[in-house]
């Protein structure tokens, strides 16, 4: 079975790549394909974002098709960045802009009253009007400063609860255990075993 990611998010790619990892599954990224589109999230919600890009790879590859959205939602900013979270700083901010921003916003907020969570919605485009979700969620808060360099967008300044350590001071390996994006990835390995039974 081919299955497309629907991001040209290197990162993203690896990352996934990584989580469902699969012999029975082809994983192809849009640059594998020589696909060179960028779809604008327009929808307001992540579900409706995730399903925007797979429907819309889906329609262009005939092949089945997985996309993803994620949004850091902050208690003390009634949710923000939330669904925005990768435009958080503007359309071509870059992950440091948007971690600044963020934490400009919670200068005068303490230690105890920065909790936030991030949450993924994974949607598997089969076949027309054949699709599905998958989600995954962590509890956290938001750190005062960047702390650490793997990962990406807001790993530096996300401390996971149960943990000490940002996304981005953990081993990669350990990231891909526990995070959002591996929860709801692991929910999708989990269909696709099933399905392909």
């Amino acid at each position: 079975m081919k299955l497309v990611i629907a991001t040209n998010n290197q990162h993203k790619v690896n990352e996934i790549k990584r989580i469902v990892s699969l012999n029975e599954i082809e994983l192809l990224s849009l640059k594998d394909l020589n696909l060179n589109i960028e779809i604008e999230e327009t929808e307001h919600t992540l579900e409706g974002n995730a399903l925007l890009k797979a429907e819309k790879i889906f329609k262009l590859t005939n092949l089945p098709t997985v996309s993803d959205d994620t949004g850091l939602f902050v208690d003390a900013l009634n949710g923000e960045p939330g669904v925005f979270s990768s435009r958080y700083a503007g359309e071509n901010a870059t992950y440091d802009d948007n971690c600044n921003k963020l934490l400009s916003k919670l200068i005068s907020v303490s230690a105890e009253s920065r909790n936030a969570y991030f949450k993924t919605v994974v949607c598997l485009f089969l076949k027309e009007d054949g699709y599905y979700f998958f989600e995954g969620v962590v509890k956290g808060k938001v750190t005062n400063e960047k702390r650490g360099t793997n990962g990406f967008g807001y790993d530096p300044i996300f401390i996971p609860d149960g943990y000490s350590l940002t996304y981005a001071e953990m081993p990669t390996d350990l990231k891909n255990q526990i995070s959002h994006r591996a929860i709801a990835f692991r929910k999708l390995r989990d269909f696709l075993l099933s399905y392909r039974k």
